[in-house]
C-alpha cells in the first residue's frame, strides 16, 4: 500500500478506521462508509453518506453498495441505472463479465470508451507519455482513473498503485474486473475543501482525459504536484485544446494556459505521442505556442522526470513476455477474416481518423507475445491489431 493519510475532505482532519466499513474524522466524530477498501470521500453528499453508512451498520452490505453505485459525476447526462441491473450485477460480480457490468451499470456511451480504450489513440498517446519518460518509479497515484486502465499498465511492470475517481461504480469495476487486489483505491471530489490524501508518497503522478474537466486547474494542480513531492514528476495527457473543439464536454484551455499551468513542462500534441508509438521512435515534444491547432496537449513536469524523451521501444507500450493476446475486439469475422465494427456512429467519430489498428485483419484471435515475433508480427501487436485484455472481459 502507498502511505496516503486520509484526511476529511470537509474538515482536513486525519480519518481513522472505525470498525470494518467506515472511517471516522478524529476530531468532529463525522463518518465516512468504506466498501471493497474503497472509501467514499465525496461532498455534498450527506443524505447518500448517512444511508449508506445506515446499510453498513445494519449488516446490509449489497444495499449499501447499490446506493454508491447508482453515484454520478456532475458531467454525466444519461439516463439513471436501472435498479433492477444494479441488484442483478451485484449478485452475479464474481462470474459476470466486464462487458456485463458496463451494460448493467448502464453507462452508454462511456461504457463502450471503457471497454476498448486499450486500443484508443488517446490511451495510446498517455502510454507514450509515461513510456518516453519512465524512470523507474516505484509509486504512481493517477488521479481521475476511471476504472483502471493506466493502473493495470503499471502494476503489471511492478509499481505500487493508487487511483481517485468521483464516480465510485467506476472503482467499484476497477476492483472487480481490471486491477489485482492490492491496488488503493479512494473516492473523492477535486473540488474538494481539503485535498483528502495528504502528503508526497509517490514517485509518479498521472493524469488522462481529465485534467481538462475541472474548474481550479491551478489548485489542483498543486495538489498533484504535492503528492508527487520534491523528487517527483508528473504526466498529464489528453488535454483539450480550447482552439480546437472536440468531442468532449469540460473546460478546456489553451496553449497560453498550458504555459501558464506548466512553467516547467515538456509539452506534446497528443497525436504525436500515438504516431511516434506507431513509428517505434521518440515523440518531439514543442513549445506550446507551435501548438495552438493541435487537438489536445500532453505534459510532463516535475523535478523527477527524465530530462529527454526516449525512443519507445519498449516498456509500457508493448506487452510482456509470453502474454496471450486477443484480436482487438473492436473486429468482427467477415468472410475469411476481420473487419471492424464500431460500437457506435460517435465513437467511429472520434477515434476512427487516428486509429492506429487496419480496418481489416487476416486474424488468428489470439497471438503470444514473446521475442521469437518477426517484425511485422510485433508491429501488429504495437498497433492494437492485438491487445492485452483484462481476463474476464
Amino acid at each position: 500500500m502507498i502511505p496516503f493519510e486520509l484526511r476529511s475532505p470537509d474538515t482536513g482532519n486525519p480519518l481513522k478506521a472505525d470498525g470494518p466499513h467506515a472511517l471516522r474524522d478524529a476530531e468532529t466524530g463525522a463518518r465516512w462508509p468504506v466498501i471493497d477498501g474503497i472509501p467514499y470521500l465525496r461532498i455534498n453528499r450527506a443524505a447518500l453518506v448517512e444511508r449508506v453508512l445506515a446499510h453498513l451498520d445494519a449488516g446490509e452490505p449489497d444495499e449499501a453498495l447499490a446506493a454508491l453505485l447508482v453515484d454520478q459525476d456532475d458531467w454525466w447526462n444519461g439516463p439513471p441505472a436501472d435498479p433492477a441491473g444494479i441488484i442483478r450485477l451485484i449478485k452475479e460480480r464474481r462470474t459476470a463479465t466486464l462487458r456485463d457490468a458496463v451494460e448493467l451499470l448502464g453507462w452508454g456511451r462511456v461504457g463502450d470508451y471503457f471497454l476498448h480504450r486499450w486500443s484508443d489513440p488517446t490511451f495510446l498517446a498517455g502510454l507514450s507519455l509515461l513510456e518516453a519518460h519512465w524512470n523507474e518509479p516505484v509509486c504512481v497515484f493517477e488521479f481521475a482513473c476511471g476504472i483502471g486502465h493506466y493502473l493495470r499498465e503499471l502494476q503489471r511492470r511492478g509499481c505500487k498503485v493508487a487511483g481517485a475517481d468521483v464516480v465510485f461504480a467506476k472503482l467499484w469495476v476497477a476492483r472487480h474486473w481490471v486491477v489485482a487486489e492490492k491496488a488503493q483505491l479512494v473516492c473523492f471530489d477535486a473540488g474538494s475543501a481539503h485535498w483528502p490524501i495528504a502528503g508526497a508518497p509517490v514517485d509518479l503522478v498521472v493524469c488522462n482525459d481529465a485534467f481538462y474537466f475541472l474548474d481550479d486547474k491551478a489548485v489542483l494542480l498543486e495538489c498533484l504536484r504535492q503528492n508527487a513531492g520534491d523528487d517527483g514528476w508528473l504526466a498529464l495527457s489528453h488535454i483539450h485544446n480550447r482552439d480546437c473543439p472536440g468531442f468532449s464536454a469540460g473546460r478546456a484551455v489553451t496553449a497560453e494556459e498550458i504555459a501558464e499551468l506548466f512553467p516547467d513542462a515538456l509539452v506534446y500534441d497528443d497525436a504525436e505521442l500515438t504516431r511516434a508509438l506507431v513509428e517505434a521512435r521518440a515523440p518531439g515534444p514543442q513549445e506550446p505556442a507551435a501548438l495552438r491547432t493541435c487537438e489536445a496537449f500532453s505534459v510532463v513536469c516535475g523535478p523527477g522526470m527524465r530530462p529527454a524523451p526516449r525512443a519507445l521501444v519498449d516498456g509500457l507500450t508493448l506487452p510482456k513476455p509470453r502474454t496471450v493476446l486477443r484480436l482487438n475486439p473492436l473486429y468482427a469475422p467477415e468472410g475469411d477474416g476481420y473487419v471492424i465494427r464500431w460500437p457506435s456512429e460517435r465513437y467511429e467519430a472520434e477515434y476512427g481518423p487516428r486509429a492506429t489498428y487496419p480496418l481489416h485483419s487476416p486474424g488468428p484471435e489470439t497471438l503470444t507475445f514473446d521475442e521469437n515475433l518477426d517484425a511485422s508480427e510485433t508491429q501488429r501487436v504495437r498497433v492494437r491489431e492485438f491487445v492485452d485484455l483484462p481476463e474476464r472481459w
